[in-house]
């Protein structure tokens, strides 16, 4: 790439911002009108609870069909977003600066009293426009936090077919490309499988909506998430049999810790009653759990995350830092945060808390952390 070329990646062609604005409008149809189950959100403070409508597998479906439709019969490139790559990172990125500084806007502007649209301002701009004012907005009955993660995950996926389109085409196709491509759909088909999940995650019951949950959301999920494809398109490893046995075992391990923790975190918040490992389970001060995957580590869905990141960069191989920017990133991301949630629950739940991390000492990784 030229210096004329990277010069202009700041200003993000028409044809990207076309293709992300028909991407959104797909997304807030399909949002409201496919059926799907209602999942009831969480109580608020204020005892009330938003609703979700949990369709995104069926929208997800629909919309690789319709493009398949439409690459079948000329009317789409497969490669329209991994020719325009740079092009759909700077268009997303100043939506994302824009969409905070309208949200700062109607926070600003808000006089509700109701937990998730109340304004909690600090007076510091930069710190409401990076942490948000209000918990949940809405915008034409859309609540925007909900679309935002469902478009991120939505986009990874997008992204990754292309680049897989556009080795298909240069001839490149590898076992690693292969490898890598499988991991990451089962990851996010299955994430739409349980999308009621997300429903009871810190991001969505406690988080504001501002530029870090943006810019997380629609950027930094579908555009470094997928930088071992990208790497891929380019470059070639060679893996072993015992390595890519090695690398589908870190998956599939990793894959059951991170969806077993979350699904026994989210039948305990629905039930307290709920069995986990066909046991009752362990309760500390009637509020945490302390079975199963939570009984091993207190954030044992942290370790899940990061074997499934490690072998969505094991593909490649071994030659070469920049395809596990993702992992490391993400270890040092989760780190922060686990520092971040103990401060809370600490604060939260005080003598509980104490009891709780005397029953389960470790942090993340048993016997290490």
């Amino acid at each position: 790439m030229d210096l004329d070329s990277l010069l202009q990646v700041p200003i993000p062609s028409w044809e990207a911002v076309a293709i992300l604005f028909i991407f959104f409008f797909y997304l807030a149809i399909a949002g409201s009108v496919l059926p799907g189950r209602i999942i009831p959100g969480v109580i608020l403070s204020d005892r009330t609870r938003l609703h979700y409508r949990c369709n995104g597998l069926l929208s997800l479906l629909l919309l690789v069909a319709l493009l398949g439709i439409g690459v079948k019969m000329n009317y789409i490139s497969p490669t329209a977003i991994s020719d325009r790559g740079l092009e759909l990172l700077s268009a997303t990125f100043w939506f994302s600066v824009l969409a905070t500084f309208l949200l700062c806007i109607a926070g600003y502007s808000s006089s509700s009293q109701s937990s998730s649209l109340k304004p909690r301002a600090t007076g510091n701009f930069i710190h409401d426009w990076w942490f948000g004012i209000q918990l949940n907005p809405h915008f034409l009955g859309i609540d925007l936090k909900f679309f935002f993660v469902r478009a991120g995950m939505m986009g990874w996926l997008l992204i990754n077919l292309s680049v897989l389109a556009r080795s298909v085409l240069n001839a490149t196709l590898s076992q690693s490309m292969i490898l890598y491509q499988t991991f990451c759909a089962i990851y996010v088909i299955d994430y739409f499988i349980h999308e009621e999940y997300m429903t009871s995650t810190w991001d969505i019951i406690a988080e504001r909506l501002g530029f870090m949950l943006v810019f997380g959301d629609l950027v930094w999920i579908p555009f470094t998430f997928s930088i071992q494809g990208w790497w891929l398109m380019t470059n070639r490893a060679e893996l072993t049999t015992a390595a890519t046995i090695a690398n589908c075992l870190v998956f599939l391990i990793g894959y059951l810790v991170f969806r077993g923790s979350n699904k026994q975190k989210h039948m305990f918040k629905k039930s307290s009653k709920a069995l986990i490992w066909g046991k009752p389970p362990k309760v500390v001060g009637g509020k945490l759990l302390a079975s199963g995957y939570w009984g091993i580590a207190r954030h044992c869905n942290y370790l899940g995350d990061l074997l499934l990141a490690l072998s969505f960069s094991l593909p490649c191989g071994i030659s070469s830092p920049i395809p596990y920017f993702y992992p490391m990133y993400l270890l040092i991301l989760l780190i922060w945060r686990e520092r971040r949630d103990e401060a809370r629950c600490a604060e939260k739940y005080k003598d509980i808390w104490a009891e709780y991390t005397k029953l389960v000492p470790w942090r993340i990784l048993p016997y290490v952390y």
